[in-house]
């Protein structure tokens, strides 16, 4: 029978571990195709489009990973996408981290659906995870999560920081998932000041455009959100982020970040000062409590939600000048306890 649980809270202090990790970029592998046993290898995880380096989605998860082997001492592997690849692809690149051994194995974003329920199958004594999907298997856990929770807060703190009443929304693909995003940041933002007026964009309608891996596209987005007045731009659009980050801070207006607190990340130090905060997504948290589950013999299947309750979702604090906009500081911690206690109910879409 497939469960469907409320992790309770686990404190993984991954956020150190990104910056430090993901500096140099690039893939990483601690055990190439060589083999081994299961007894002797652990997690492997596979990034989704952007690859690690992202500041953001992938770096969250390698972050968990890197949790994992400080902790357990056991081999790890993390293996980047191919351009332009297939469900096939995917199949074959699951297919061969638990042939290899590797355990659990967990695919990085949605796209990895199709390949996983294929393999899955495959493998019964495998343990195997999906970020941001839900995939039926007994040997299946869905890590899921409450991206319009935090986006809601994103639109609360956006609507108190605005000065022209004008924000933008830059989603990376027109998907139900940056849906999501949209639809939770433009209620959070109306709940707060009806006349703000928020700009939506989505930079492509598929992926494979490069929809969350061209910073060049999502600099575009937002540079002609703020020729219209935006002054404060949140972005969902994984590598493409960092676009709208750099053109946000080249205006000197708000950028909200996503996914990571990216005030944190070193490879956006040059722009920290325009980010306002980051709507956080405990990817990284997801991956090592999936990893430890199985290090502790009790792993978990079914559907796993992480949301502001758990503290799956929220909304960073790293940079000093959210606490000088006036009001932004009451108005997120009151947003907050309404989420939680259910008085403030938040769209999907």
């Amino acid at each position: 029978m497939r469960r469907i649980s409320k992790l309770t809270r686990v404190a993984v202090g991954v956020a150190s571990l990104a910056l430090a990790a993901t500096a140099c970029g690039g893939t990483s592998s601690d055990n190439g195709d060589s083999g081994g046993s299961k007894e002797d290898l652990g997690l492997a995880i596979a990034y989704d489009i952007g690859g690690k380096g992202d500041q953001s989605f992938n770096d969250a998860a390698f972050a968990g990973l890197s949790k994992a082997k400080e902790e357990f001492g056991y081999e790890t592997r993390d293996v980047e996408p191919t351009e332009g690849e297939t469900d096939a692809d995917k199949e074959q690149r699951l297919a061969s981290l638990a042939r290899q051994g590797y355990n659990p194995v967990i695919g990085v974003g949605f796209a990895y659906g199709p390949a996983m329920k294929a393999v899955a199958a495959k493998y019964p004594d495998t343990t195997f995870g999906i970020v941001d999907s839900v995939v039926e298997g007994e040997n299946v856990a869905s890590l899921v999560f409450a991206e319009e929770q935090a986006s809601y807060l994103a639109g609360v703190a956006a609507a108190k920081a605005t000065k022209s009443k004008v924000v933008g929304f830059v989603g990376g693909v027109d998907i139900p998932l940056i849906h999501k995003f949209q639809a939770g940041f433009e209620q959070g933002v109306k709940d707060t000041d009806p006349k703000v007026r928020v700009i939506p964009q989505y930079l492509t309608q598929t992926a494979e455009e490069g929809g969350f891996s061209s910073p060049d596209k999502g600099k575009a987005a937002a540079e002609g959100q703020i020729e219209k007045k935006a002054d404060v731009v949140y972005q969902a659009a994984g590598l493409s982020g960092q676009g709208v980050i750099e053109a946000a801070a080249k205006a000197k207006v708000w950028a909200i970040g996503v996914d990571s607190d990216q005030y944190k990340q070193e490879a956006l130090a040059a722009h920290k000062d325009y980010i306002l905060t980051s709507a956080l997504k405990d990817v990284g948290g997801a991956v090592y409590t999936l990893a430890k589950s199985v290090e502790d013999d009790k792993p978990l299947t079914g559907t796993q939600v992480f949301d502001l309750k758990v503290n799956g979702v929220g909304l960073s604090e790293s940079n000093p000048k959210m606490a000088e906009v006036p009001g932004l500081t009451d108005a997120v911690a009151k947003a907050e306890k309404g989420i939680i206690d259910g008085s403030i109910k938040v769209r999907t879409e």
